[in-house]
């Protein structure tokens, strides 16, 4: 088990890092808000999780230590994968995300690609009992990585650059489109990558 790595970052991407360690380049899958703190050439350190199948190894990591540990106790719960659980704390912090469960607001759960109502209902069911350690062991510490350094792409790039992000969190290609429509008519056509992600995800989660 990879409980964490630390090392310079060597690319950053919309939801993932790689991060350079003993001259080894681990790809690792982040939320759009770690990865957008991050920038290239920093030392970072991430808590991790290792998720094995059949034919490949994938890392995810986490800039805090809830973060982390909500990703793997929403997996506990059928039909959850790394994904989803992913896709949860792209929309929700941590807190959230267990207040939700703590108060049965299956409304706040449903905002999540990939969970309708049934999913949200077993979410509560099998975890509300549970997410009240997790509160209470949260650090106050915010844990951020430094910023991270600006990125303005064209402006048919960063459209194509969200719509993808938000399509790997579980979107559709309507959805995500739409939501890219929103953020230009606020943010203009020339917005940086990160903050345009940020402000999909604010819109989609509506």
């Amino acid at each position: 088990m990879i409980a964490s790595v630390a090392g310079r970052v060597g690319v950053v991407g919309l939801d993932h890092l790689v991060v350079e360690v003993g001259g080894v380049g681990l790809l690792v899958h982040t939320t759009p808000a770690t990865a957008a703190s991050a920038r290239q050439g920093q030392e970072i350190r991430l808590s991790t999780s290792l998720v094995v199948r059949e034919d490949s190894l994938t890392l995810y990591g986490f800039a805090e230590a809830d973060e982390q540990a909500t990703f793997e106790l929403v997996q506990t719960v059928s039909g959850v994968g790394p994904r989803l659980a992913l896709a949860m704390l792209a929309v929700l912090t941590p807190a959230q995300l267990h207040q939700a469960i703590a108060a049965e607001q299956v409304g706040v759960l449903t905002k999540v690609p990939g969970i309708g109502r049934k999913g949200a209902e077993r979410l509560v069911l099998e975890l509300r009992d549970k997410v009240g350690a997790l509160a209470a062991a949260r650090s106050a510490d915010s844990g951020g990585t430094g910023e991270r350094a600006p990125l303005v792409p064209a402006p048919a790039a960063w459209r194509a650059q969200v719509t993808e992000a938000l399509v790997g969190l579980g979107w559709t290609a309507k959805q995500a489109e739409s939501g890219v429509d929103k953020v230009a008519a606020q943010l203009g056509e020339e917005p940086e990558v990160a903050v345009a992600l940020r402000a999909a995800l604010r819109e989609l989660g509506r």
